[in-house]
């Protein structure tokens, strides 16, 4: 251009300003900017016909530009550099066009309103419509070449060697955008060159719909060469080198696939060029929706349209596109489950599991009793055996609790297959037995807390979990969780053995075979716990042996005790025996009550002796009923003692309850466990004993009684001297498996004479007191229950009460005639009393009266008259044998 041609940019600016559009003068210092003060008022209004006789009438002016985007009635700008241009893309992006079925589209654009720009580049400029013009936008770039860089660059990444220096290739200027258009010359542009009009003008721009337009965009940003790193939420999270030869699913799949396999039910393919594969949705009919194989680095998914499951313009590799269409998102568990999914269809090789390391084995050997009944086992007669030792199990189980279900599955299992030792169970639940510091035995009902500690000691339990260094699974050593407990807890049985009792020296089967061996024993479901070692027994029990053990018990141990009579002695040896028979004859045993007539008479050293020789538990006398419930079934419910005892009841006190009355007579105890709700029942297999001097019974209890009588029959018993055995406590400290071994011995004896038995009546326990009478007999020891009849009567304080008044009653209306309560009151130095000494009222004696209405006491008992007429009960005494 020439000077004579610059008064024709005010004839563009009529034309541009005819056509709706916002021309503005441009600097004259190759800068390209509008050449006014300020041009963001241009952006809204359009400049005016006085404004453009200002700036270019005077002749001066050298290049001329427009405002893009709404104020120019809503044009943007495709522009192709010059650079792009020279490397052909613009041939490229108009191959695709037509490839595309956007041929004509693209003809109508660039043939619309196309300039020139000096440096070779070229600027096509459409009016958007249907939607406001958009913002300015970088459709393809790269990476600039070392051989490009300008000093200023070369200095830049000098300075930070890691800085890209980008050449832009393709943009648009919308909204708020400023181009140069033909004819601007001279030193509007730094080469000095022209801008030159190729084709059109601003009457003939192509008009294009927002979808058209997003779909030539789509052409020139397949263009785009700068390396698109790939957004976290689409890619797995940074992989960890893997052991030699192992391949994750994800890269298998991504060499062994194509992406027809991956995407073909959301795309369609158009065609190649070189490397790069043109996609389109199924719902379009022209243009290009994705790219694949594009990017230099690796094979990715580049998706333009933003109506598709991809987010656009954001790369997908093969594994990323897949776990999207497959699982729904590319979270981090997404991943994860297309993962497994691909290694289920073989994809992949099969990562090696990190197996747990060692856990140390449980050392020592346990047993289960078993042996006792190998006669080919049995040691000689003065070996001694240790405590109770555990079931053998000689490796430690293993258990994957990764699933619950499978965990609780699993450990019933391996209780199933008895390789959890010394847990046991009972109709609470599972349980164990433990010794407390003084060596007794306990029972522990197990928790949630317990069985979880049990477990950890006893199974070792892992879970598998994924390794996030060989993308395999490893095996984590994790205890059981507490509520995978409390569901085993919960259960209403467990595949353990039964735990019946405790046992403290050898007992006898029903069968009547022997359990000798210290652990549980299976024919009975006992658990043996000696007390003391135990002395191994020979195969035969001889007379001498038999002998021998009565010397030892009769002659040396109860030598010097002052029993009033032989049935005393004989109901303590009973009682001594009464633990070793006890799972022979099942079933209650009555109250054994060791009373003397004054202190130190030896009533607490007999009680002791049980202590010595079996293990004693001990209970304070309750206050009331209610408390005594509550010490019997604590005591029932953890003490493993065959014998419980209560020491020292207050002097002359009156055993009256009807909570030992039922306690005796109970084969099982029921009630509910202190702090707690819930309700247990637990047999009652213990030894019962009291002490106290001058005990004496009431009610029901006289005949629930064995008593057990001690009369030292001198002013001072507590200075008598010269015992047979010496101390008899430290006596029978140094010698209580002696003592044991002689009580089995006792036993046994009567077992190999054939056990015989002497039928004695004694209520509930007929049957126990016939198989004491007949060791007893066999034993040679006299007085089993001889005193019974009179020990009931001078001991049982309420049937002496009563059996005197009826005695007073009879004699004093001998004619037997039925009388009202309140004539019987006119005995009052014989009628019973209350607990406070006073008369009872005529209404209390006719319940008392009712209350022991049949019963005799001694020959006489209370006979009950209805007097129809008056409508009340009359009473009389009638004596045994007596006719009326």
């Amino acid at each position: 251009m020439n000077d004579a041609q610059t008064p024709g940019l005010r004839a563009v600016a009529s034309e541009l300003h005819d056509a709706g559009l916002c021309p503005l003068p441009v600097r004259a210092d190759g800068s390209k900017a509008p050449d006014v003060r300020s041009w963001t008022q241009y952006k809204v209004d359009r400049s005016t016909p006085e404004e453009h006789d200002r700036w270019f009438n005077d002749g001066r002016r050298t290049g001329i530009g427009i405002v893009t985007g709404a104020v120019s009635g809503n044009i943007e700008l495709i522009e192709f550099e010059g650079l792009a241009v020279k490397e052909g893309l613009l041939e490229e992006v108009t191959e695709l066009a037509n490839n595309s079925g956007l041929g004509n589209l693209w003809q109508a654009v660039t043939t619309g309103w196309a300039d020139q720009s000096p440096s070779g580049g070229v600027h096509y400029k459409v009016v958007v419509e249907g939607r406001p013009a958009a913002a300015n936008t970088k459709l393809a770039r790269r990476l600039a070449r070392e051989d490009e860089y300008t000093p200023e660059e070369r200095q830049r990444v000098a300075e930070r060697p890691g800085t890209k220096i980008v050449r832009v290739l393709i943009e648009t200027r919308g909204e708020g955008g400023f181009v140069v258009i033909a004819p601007s010359h001279g030193s509007t542009h730094p080469s000095g060159k022209p801008y030159i009009r190729l084709a059109g003008g601003p009457t003939t721009m192509a008009v294009v719909g927002p979808e058209d337009l997003d779909a030539l965009y789509a052409l020139c940003q397949a263009m785009d060469a700068m390396p698109t790193e790939e957004k976290a939420k689409t890619a797995p999270r940074p992989k960890r080198e893997l052991p030699a030869g192992t391949v994750r699913p994800g890269d298998d799949f991504e060499n062994k696939v194509d992406w027809p396999d991956i995407i073909g039910e959301e795309f369609v393919p158009l065609f190649t060029r070189g490397q790069t594969t043109y996609w389109r949705r199924k719902d379009k009919n022209r243009g290009i929706s994705a790219t694949t194989g594009h990017a230099a680095d690796r094979d990715r998914l580049y998706v333009f349209s933003t109506s598709t499951v991809f987010e656009a313009e954001t790369p997908y590799d093969k594994f990323a596109a897949y776990t999207l269409l497959t699982q729904g998102s590319t979270s981090h568990d997404a991943f994860k489950r297309a993962a497994v999914e691909l290694r289920g269809r073989g994809f992949g090789s099969e990562p090696p599991r990190q197996r747990l390391r060692s856990v140390p084995q449980q050392t020592g050997p346990f047993t289960d009793g078993s042996s006792a009944l190998d006669p080919d086992s049995m040691p000689d007669e003065q070996e001694t055996a240790a405590g109770p030792d555990l079931r053998v199990v000689i490796n430690r189980p293993e258990l994957d609790i990764t699933n619950e279900a499978d965990a609780i599955d699993g450990l019933l299992a391996i209780m199933a297959n008895e390789q959890l030792p010394g847990l046991y169970k009972r109709s609470t639940g599972p349980c164990w037995v433990y010794e407390d510091d003084q060596g007794n035995p306990l029972v522990k009902q197990l928790g949630t807390d317990n069985l979880r500690a049990y477990l950890a000691e006893y199974v070792t339990t892992y879970q598998v979990v994924r390794d996030p260094l060989t993308e395999g699974t490893k095996e984590v050593r994790e205890l059981v969780m507490p509520k995978t407990c409390g569901t085993i807890l919960g259960r209403k049985d467990w595949p353990l053995l039964p735990l019946r009792g405790i046992v403290t020296s050898p007992v006898v089967r029903p069968d009547g075979t022997l359990v000798q061996a210290p652990g549980y024993d299976r024919g009975t479901g006992l658990y043996m716990h000696p007390r003391v070692p135990l002395r191994r027994l020979q195969p035969q029990v001889s007379k001498e042996s038999v002998e021998r053990a009565k010397d030892i018990v009769l002659n040396q141990m109860l030598a010097d005790f002052p029993f009033v009579d032989d049935s005393d002695r004989a109901q303590y040896l009973g009682a001594l025996l009464s633990p070793i028979i006890r799972p022979y004859v099942p079933g209650p045993t009555p109250l054994v009550v060791i009373t003397g007539t004054s202190q130190a008479s030896g009533k607490t050293l007999l009680k002791d002796a049980f202590g010595f020789v079996y293990g004693l538990a001990e209970t304070p006398w309750p206050e009331n009923d209610a408390e005594l419930r509550k010490a019997l079934t604590a005591k029932l419910w953890d003490c493993g003692d065959p014998v419980i005892a209560m020491d020292n009841l207050p002097n002359g006190h009156i055993i009256k309850s009807p909570i030992l009355s039922s306690l005796v007579t109970s084969a099982n105890w029921s009630d509910r466990l202190l702090g707690s709700t819930s309700s247990v029942t637990i047999p009652n297999d213990r030894l019962w004993v009291l002490t106290g001097n001058n005990l004496r019974t009431g009610g029901d209890n006289a005949r629930r009684t064995l008593w057990v009588r001690l009369d030292p029959d001198c002013p001072n018993p507590d200075q008598r001297d010269n015992f047979t055995v010496g101390d008899l406590r430290t006596w029978l400290a140094d010698n209580a498996s002696t003592v044991v071994a002689a009580l089995v011995t006792m036993v046994r004896g009567w077992l190999a004479a054939g056990a015989k038995t002497i039928n004695t009546r004694m209520g509930d326990y007929s049957r126990w007191a016939s198989v004491m009478a007949g060791i007893l007999a066999y034993l040679e020891v006299p007085g089993w229950l001889a005193n019974r009849e009179a020990a009931a009567a001078v001991l049982d304080d309420e049937a002496e009460e009563w059996a005197a008044f009826l005695t007073a009653w009879h004699e004093t209306i001998p004619d037997g005639r039925a009388v009202p309560t309140k004539e019987l009151l006119g005995l009052k130095d014989d009628v019973p009393r209350l607990h406070n000494g006073d008369l009872p009222s005529p209404k209390q004696l006719g319940h008392w009266l009712k209350a022991r209405e049949g019963r005799y006491y001694e020959d006489l008992k209370v006979v009950r008259v209805p007097d129809s007429h008056r409508k009340q009960n009359l009473w009389r005494v009638a004596k045994y044998g007596e006719r009326r």
